[in-house]
Parts: structure tokens; C-alpha cells; sequence
């Protein structure tokens, strides 16, 4: 008979036989003293090959245990297309992206708004620039954290955006040969983290509606404030509407004096009045816009400082 044993029985004939209130106490007490201290379960080491349960990803542990296990890598971004990445605080497009990151925020005071899927009724239009951006402006705000999905599986454009390793990434947690941790990498910009689309697949659809999306986003949403899914365009294929079924909102993209608008209005029907969140007017020249010249005549300095000149 084990020690352990023998003492959780003497503690139980102690409990029987004592009179009074402080009965339960006095064999507990018992019990705890009885038991050897190199047997208390602070103590017992699991047998060999025992799988030790991860910290809750909601905790600083988890948080902390998911930072040391994506892998980090020294990105090699294209300047001109993911505009955080550079110097500059200022420049064209750049306040657009922190008027949509104020628009978003207001509106999930709202609504329950995290996971973010953004697409477009046809490709190239947009939409890839328009997630990897607003990605980037969330995780330049103080204490906010951002996770960029490219769930394009059929024409993955992030990684080289970003001039990230395209894989391990989210095809192979989807056919269950990664965890969350091995998918998730992190460049040199604090905050902001990258799923990629990982390696090719015959059967993008099939991937998508195989239920582990939605494990994927319930284990790491706790520790970001933006999930932000890239995903294929709307009208060819069916992965952004089962795509949709996992996020909290749509973002869609219409490229101006491009996108047909019997095209735009048909990728708008894919998706619930509930689910559209907005729509993003991607492409418009610089010189049509007179209020944007006036503001960088006005308040920005010839060196980009971003001071006002009066």
C-alpha cells in the first residue's frame, strides 16, 4: 500500500472519530502533515513522455510562450506597397489606413468586431494592400497587437509583400501538420505577426470549410486586438463566404474606374447586410482629392516631419 494511501486512511479514521465542529479542519491539517513532502504533488515529476498541458494563449505566460515559438525572421518588405515599414511618419495613403483604424475601432464599440476578413469581388483590386496596411497601422498603436492571415490559398500575395517565408503556414495547420505556434512568424515590426498561406493545395475550399479555421482563430484570439484575413476575391470562388462564417466582419475593396459595378453589387450578395462592415475605395489618384494636397501643403514639412507650417 502506498504512503499516500496510508496517509488519506489515517486522515479518514481520524475525520470519523473526532466530535465537534472542528473536526473536518483537524483531519485535513492531519493529512496535509501525514503526507512525506517528497510526495506532494509540487513535488511528483510526470512519467517520462508526458505531454505537460500549455499555458491558457489569454495569459502573459501564453502570450509569452507563443512569442518564443513563432519563428522570427528579418522581413525584406516592398516599400512602396506596405507603407508602415518605412521611416516616414507621413505620406499618401498613410492617414487614409488611420482614418479606417479610427472607423473600425468606433464601430466595435459597437458590435463584436475582432476577426476581420478582407476581400474583393475580383483580384487585383486591392485587397491584399489594403489588409497588410491596415495590419500594420493597428500594430503601430501602443499596447496593440496584430495577426495578418493570408488566406488566399489559391494566389497568396503577403509573403512576398512583406518579403516573408511563405510556409510552414495556414494550409498546413489546416491539414494537421502544424499548430498555431509553428505557423506564426514575426518580422521586425513589434506587435505585428503574419500567418502565411503555407504550402499549395488542390483543394483550397475543402481546407477552408474543414472546421480548424475556427480552432485556429478561438486559440490565439484572446492575445490580439485585429485578426486581419486576407482572402480570394469574392465572385470566382466560394472560399471568401466560408471564410466570412469564421470572422466578425467584411471589409470589400473596389478598385475606383475599375471594378464593374454589377460585378461589385454580386460579390456585395455573398455576404450578410450583418457581416459588411464597410467598403474600401482603392486606387484613387493622388491629384483627385484637393483636400489630401492641402493637407501635406499645409501641415506637413518638404522633409516629411509631419509639423505643422502654421
Amino acid at each position: 500500500m502506498s504512503r499516500i494511501h496510508e496517509a488519506l486512511k489515517k486522515a479518514e479514521e481520524q475525520r470519523a472519530a473526532s466530535q465537534g465542529a472542528g473536526a473536518e479542519s483537524l483531519a485535513t491539517e492531519e493529512m496535509a502533515a501525514t503526507i512525506p513532502p517528497d510526495l506532494s504533488p509540487a513535488a511528483v515529476s510526470p512519467p517520462a513522455g508526458t505531454k505537460m498541458a500549455r499555458p491558457p494563449l489569454d495569459t502573459p505566460s501564453g502570450f509569452d510562450a507563443m512569442s518564443e515559438r513563432c519563428a522570427t525572421h528579418t522581413w525584406n518588405p516592398d516599400l512602396k506597397t506596405m507603407l508602415f515599414f518605412g521611416p516616414e511618419e507621413e505620406g499618401y495613403g498613410k492617414e487614409q489606413f488611420r482614418t479606417l483604424r479610427s472607423r473600425l475601432n468606433q464601430m466595435r464599440e459597437r458590435q463584436p468586431l475582432k476577426r476581420l476578413l478582407v476581400t474583393s469581388a475580383l483580384p487585383k483590386e486591392g485587397k491584399s494592400f489594403v489588409a497588410a496596411n491596415l495590419a500594420q497601422v493597428v500594430a503601430r498603436q501602443p499596447g496593440h497587437r496584430a495577426l495578418l492571415i493570408d488566406a488566399d490559398l489559391r494566389s497568396a500575395r503577403l509573403h512576398s509583400a512583406l518579403g516573408a517565408p511563405s510556409s510552414p503556414g495556414l494550409s498546413d495547420y489546416l491539414l494537421g501538420e502544424a499548430d498555431e505556434f509553428s505557423v506564426m512568424q514575426r518580422g521586425q515590426m513589434e506587435n505585428l505577426f503574419f500567418i502565411p498561406c503555407g504550402q499549395q493545395t488542390s483543394n483550397p475550399a475543402e481546407l477552408v470549410a474543414n472546421g480548424r479555421l475556427q480552432s485556429l482563430l478561438k486559440k490565439v484570439e484572446t492575445i490580439f486586438d485585429w485578426i486581419i484575413i486576407d482572402s480570394p476575391p469574392a465572385v470566382p470562388v466560394s472560399d471568401a463566404s466560408l471564410l466570412a462564417n469564421a470572422c466578425d466582419g467584411v471589409l470589400m475593396v473596389v478598385r475606383s474606374d475599375a471594378t464593374p459595378f454589377d460585378i461589385a453589387r454580386k460579390a456585395r450578395q455573398e455576404f450578410s447586410t450583418n457581416h459588411l462592415v464597410g467598403v474600401v475605395l482603392n486606387g484613387i489618384e493622388a491629384n483627385s482629392t484637393p483636400y489630401q494636397e492641402y493637407y501635406y501643403r499645409a501641415y506637413v514639412k518638404p522633409n516629411g516631419t509631419g509639423e505643422a507650417q502654421g
